[in-house]
């Protein structure tokens, strides 16, 4: 059944982060995957508000390995730099650190950096975290439009913000900022965590999805597809009824993987072979 072509499975190196860049990338020239979402923490890649690593030097191995950029995806969960920080200085470092990643996406010559609504304090009132991440967001939004470049903004889980976790709370968002540089990513995750479906995005954004973080779960868990619940087949169908023709970024995070990662993402790859067009 054709329901996907290969190019469109886009592998990420966040479960590689015990491994070197190299390493990462000849596994997925090896695994099959042409197409890479590229996270940037170290060792892979060194990005912060002031500095960012020669985009030359990354750009000449995925050339080399014909492996295209598809979506860059700054670290923006286990460091110190968010979208809704409440510290004024730590808030401006994090515009600065997410400014460099919009100018790192450019040069890389890809079109999409991934984006989340941030957190706030959970002792503080929700809504003056709100306008925090909405600021955040329609400054980087602004950003990105000089850049030519286009924000994926997508859902995080309760446990990692009381921001944007469900549809309804990313459709507020992007409708209060209202950028034409600020999309939408979903992310099968925390859609699943909030009891959603893709279709429930779909009828909400409909082609404003520029992007997916598209892995199994229990729902939770980022897994290897065929390690947690869901219906590989009837997501794909999802996409293809939805006209979907974008990326679909495997955010393969659970430490389970990180000891072997080439051999799950060649069992990941296998699992979706049955549905490839080509």
């Amino acid at each position: 059944m054709s329901l996907i072509k290969r190019e469109q499975i886009a592998g990420m190196n966040i479960h590689y982060m015990r491994y070197s860049l190299e390493t990462f990338l000849n596994a997925q020239v090896e695994a099959g995957i042409h197409s890479i979402e590229f996270w940037t923490g170290v060792p892979h890649y060194y990005l912060d508000p002031t500095v960012y690593s020669d985009c030359k030097v990354l750009k000449k191995k995925l050339v080399e390995r014909n492996l295209e950029l598809v979506c860059f995806t700054p670290e923006n969960c286990m460091y110190q730099y968010q979208f809704a920080a409440s510290k004024p200085e730590i808030f401006e470092k994090s515009f600065e650190y997410f400014s460099n990643g919009i100018k790192a996406t450019a040069e890389l010559g890809c079109e999409i950096m991934q984006c989340n609504s941030g957190w706030g304090y959970l002792d503080e009132d929700r809504e003056e975290a709100w306008k925090r991440s909405r600021e955040m967001l329609g400054r980087l939004a602004e950003t990105a439009k000089r850049e030519g470049v286009k924000l994926a903004l997508e859902s995080l889980r309760p446990e990692e913000s009381n921001l944007v976790i469900t549809v309804k709370d990313a459709k507020r968002m992007i409708d209060e900022i209202n950028h034409p540089n600020l999309k939408v990513l979903v992310d099968t995750t925390a859609m699943g965590v909030a009891g959603e479906t893709l279709q429930d995005w779909f009828d909400v954004f409909g082609e404003k999805i520029i992007h997916t973080h598209f892995v199994d779960g229990n729902p939770y868990g980022h897994l290897v597809w065929g390690d947690g619940h869901h219906n590989l087949g009837e997501f794909l169908s999802t996409l293809k009824q939805n006209e979907y023709t974008g990326y679909l970024g495997q955010e393969i995070t659970d430490s389970r993987y990180f000891l072997n990662p080439a051999e799950h993402d060649k069992r990941n790859i296998k699992a979706f072979s049955p549905y490839f067009s080509n």
